[in-house]
């Protein structure tokens, strides 16, 4: 079975999706795999992100989701009950870590300084999110501290096709979390064929 590390640096480019109606989810799901995204981050920012996550483990078992946004223990309990494979957080909160280490669920907390790494390394995590990566100094940034600490970064926030591959071309990085490939105006509204369009055309863009 491959890890985690070694499925996302397959995908490159993680969708990170708020979606408001659960009732899409696995149709969104369907259209992401179908175009080269097998992967999808729901976030906690709608109260409808679990039943989103129950949707499309539900449709595809193998499809590769992570909830993101998480900022509680109980938003862990949710996660792992609704079927992930990964929990994401903006920051690095040591108890949300702590749980997720005890509830044998992956984590991969959010970090934009040295010190940042250094406390996640010490509690023995080595994957981690660059966040967010734009406004935190970019691959500037990522690159000085990838010069300095063993670890593997998935850089999210300002992630566009224009730097997408700037990003994806420093070896420490796994994947990038991006939102520009699911609008939510194309999910709320279902225009199918134009969100296949933009999924399609990450792989285009990605090396």
């Amino acid at each position: 079975m491959k890890t985690l590390n070694q499925r996302l640096s397959e995908i490159k480019v993680v969708p990170v999706i708020a979606i408001k109606d659960a009732s899409k989810a696995a149709k969104l799901a369907e259209v992401l795999i179908d175009n080269g995204l097998p992967c999808a981050e729901i976030t906690f920012r709608t109260e409808q992100a679990v039943d989103a996550i129950k949707a499309m483990r539900s449709a595809f078992p193998d499809m590769l989701i992570g909830s993101g946004t998480v900022l509680t223990t109980k938003q862990v309990d949710q996660s792992i009950e609704a079927g992930v494979d990964f929990v994401v957080s903006p920051g690095f909160n040591p108890t949300t870590v702590k749980y997720c280490q005890q509830r044998n669920i992956t984590i991969v907390p959010g970090v934009n300084t040295p010190s940042l790494v250094e406390q996640a390394m010490e509690m023995g995590l080595k994957t981690l999110k660059f966040f967010p990566a734009e406004p935190s100094g970019g691959t500037a940034m990522l690159k000085a501290l990838t010069a300095v600490y063993p670890v593997k970064f998935m850089p999210t926030g300002g992630v566009n096709p224009k730097n997408v591959n700037d990003y994806l071309a420093i070896p420490s990085v796994l994947a990038c979390g991006g939102t520009w490939m699911v609008p939510k105006d194309l999910i709320e509204n279902e225009k199918w064929d134009e969100l296949a369009q933009l999924v399609r055309d990450v792989a285009g863009i990605i090396d």
